[in-house]
């Protein structure tokens, strides 16, 4: 005969199976959806990855305003894409998304490099020979003037560099510069018009998704200070009259386009800045990868004045610097490159590039003119001591559609936002 206590045991053996099975159903069950999830999550980022290959491969332009389709028929493979205009590139907006599932990435986009038109140097043929002297490099293609290349002697400095002046081939330029393209030109142009945005900056931090509409402030005609601020994403500052960078803001990926800017000693962002009549980068400064500094002059200059970049010595910059003018001044406009400076990237002055001493272009310049001064004494189309070396850019640049040397291609510059 069993004893009661046997039953018991039978009773807590019983439930111990029952909970093990239920168990076991239970991790089945998670698993299969987790399963279900994944394969879903790994249809969403293929279709997420066409959906970026297709922006970027197309020039459709219904992406302007949005487009949402399917991929293969049906409702399971829908994406949507957007791309807008930033500054010298446009960004990509790219969801995929299965009933209440979506995966979504903005990214910027640039151009890659045209190899036919690429070249280290373009001077526009003004009758002129462009005069190198000193430890002067220019390495890759070079468009020069009918008049050619020479070296130069000035306050007893000789030239002191290679004996072909030009390491790769040498090609005649034309009379005028290559143009910008006249699109993205006019895009940038439309930042003059904005004017229906927030009138004061009333945080010291802010972060905007490019998912959403752009944020934009217009100062008007007040004099602004961005110091101890953090901006980053989607937002534009556009300012009537003076604009200064402080040091201590710290600017990500955003547009500013003021009347004049000045960038204080020591600051350190990636942005892009356009003025219309000035821009001052001062000592210290370094700009990453994929800033740019732009001149965009639309009306006559007021006389005794002309547009002008000026970068003081000790900057490290990594992008695009430009001027623009629809109707030159009666100098030009001017970019002057202090001493220790190196620019990564592309440097095209529609007037006059003032070199100093010891600056390094790691990518290519297109100019009308180069300037030298030294003691009150302006050289015409001298180079002095500069180095401009077009195979020290890195293979996987990419540039703006506004410049005559960008290719068809066009690639992902920069991954902003994703989830």
């Amino acid at each position: 005969m069993l004893k009661a206590s046997a039953l018991y045991i039978v009773i807590i053996i019983a439930l111990v199976i029952g909970l093990i099975c239920s168990s076991l159903i239970v991790a089945a069950y998670f698993y299969k959806i987790q399963y279900q999830q994944k394969i879903r999550y790994d249809k969403l980022a293929n279709n997420l990855s066409s959906g970026v290959n297709i922006l970027l491969a197309g020039d459709d332009t219904a992406y302007n305003k949005g487009k949402t389709f399917s991929l293969f028929g049906g409702d399971a493979d829908s994406i949507s894409i957007e791309k807008t205009t930033w500054g010298l590139y446009d960004v990509g907006i790219v969801k995929a998304f299965i009933q209440k599932d979506t995966l979504y990435k903005t990214f910027s986009i640039g151009y890659v490099l045209d190899s036919t038109k690429w070249a280290a140097l373009y001077l526009t043929d003004n009758d002129i020979p462009l005069s190198v002297s000193g430890k002067m490099l220019i390495k890759g293609n070079a468009y020069l003037p009918k008049a050619g290349i020479t070296q130069a002697n000035i306050d007893g400095k000789e030239y002191q560099g290679d004996k072909q002046m030009v390491i790769g081939h040498k090609y005649l330029s034309e009379r005028t510069m290559p143009s910008l393209n006249k699109d993205r030109l006019q895009e940038l142009l439309l930042l003059e018009q904005k004017h229906s945005g927030d009138t004061s900056l009333k945080t010291d931090s802010m972060k905007c998704s490019y998912l959403s509409a752009v944020h934009l402030f217009s100062l008007n005609k007040k004099k602004t200070v961005l110091n101890n601020v953090k901006l980053d994403g989607n937002i534009i500052l556009i300012s009537d009259t003076l604009l200064i960078i402080d040091s201590s803001a710290m600017l990500n990926n955003i547009i500013v386009y003021a009347k004049s800017i000045i960038v204080k000693n020591g600051f350190h962002g990636n942005c892009q800045l356009f003025a219309s009549d000035s821009i001052h980068i001062e000592s210290n400064c370094k700009f990453d990868y994929p800033s740019a500094l732009g001149i965009l002059r639309t009306n006559a200059s007021v006389a005794g004045t002309f547009p002008q970049i000026t970068i003081d010595s000790n900057i490290n910059f990594k992008g695009i610097i430009f001027t623009y003018e629809r109707n030159k001044s009666s100098i030009g406009a001017t970019i002057t490159i202090g001493k220790n400076v190196v620019i990564t990237g592309q440097i095209y002055s529609q007037s006059i590039l003032k070199f100093t001493d010891s600056s390094v272009i790691n990518g290519s310049v297109y100019t009308n003119s180069f300037v030298y001064k030294k003691n009150y004494k302006y050289y015409p189309n001298y180079l002095i001591d500069a180095q401009i070396n077009v195979q020290s850019l890195s293979p996987y640049y990419l540039t703006s559609d506004l410049l005559p040397v960008a290719g068809k291609r066009k690639k992902i510059l920069q991954w902003l936002e994703a989830n």
